[in-house]
């Protein structure tokens, strides 16, 4: 199975990730994979404003993003119709609802699909989880993260409060529509268990 978690920066999801792992036997990979992928590394500089005007392209961005995942397709494609689980801390979703929330469009939802599920081949989650916290409670988690630890700065699009608030409201419209398959929303580990199960 392939799960992703996905929510809104600061909702939780590491937490998450992390809990349900304890229960069940899983593998976790984080996007975007800032250790490993050069398109990833790109992006991050872009949103700490090291990129010039790169960030004010949603398409950029979101092609951006799209690619580090796709550096993990032979990865991912290891978990399609097997027995083993893997938990994504964000995927595919992300990029959907963070462009949508962007360009105040959701137009962009479906060439967010094509691009990743059709031009770049990455395999369908079994099960995607949002994280149903208040954007208000997820933006002070940020802010209380990045005092605590100054290597967690803040990016361009994590200090943008009114980003943060239409971005959870494209991942609800998503979750609604079952895009891309199985939505769950939530806050608990253990309906999630249950969900696996």
């Amino acid at each position: 199975m392939i799960i992703t978690v996905e929510g809104i920066d600061g909702a939780g999801k590491n937490t998450l990730v992390r809990a349900v792992r304890e229960q069940v036997e899983a593998d976790v990979l984080a996007f975007p994979r800032y250790d490993d992928s050069v398109p990833a590394q790109l992006a991050a500089e872009a949103l700490h404003g090291r990129m010039g005007d790169l960030t004010d392209s949603a398409y950029a961005m979101a092609t951006l993003f799209a690619l580090d995942r796709h550096g993990a397709k032979e990865q991912l494609e290891a978990y399609v119709g097997s027995d083993r689980v893997i938990i994504l801390d964000r995927y595919v979703a992300s990029n959907a609802a963070y462009s949508a929330a962007r360009l105040r469009d959701d137009a962009v939802i479906d060439w967010v699909h094509d691009l990743e599920f059709g031009r770049l081949g990455l395999p369908k989650p079994d099960l995607q989880v949002l994280l149903a916290t208040p954007p208000a409670t997820a933006s002070q988690r940020a802010r209380s993260r990045e005092a605590a630890d100054a290597s967690r700065a803040r990016d361009a699009y994590e200090r943008d409060a009114d980003l943060q608030e239409r971005t959870f409201e494209a991942y609800r419209r998503l979750a609604q529509r079952q895009w891309a398959g199985r939505w769950l929303v939530t806050t608990d580990p253990a309906t999630i268990l249950q969900e696996i199960t």
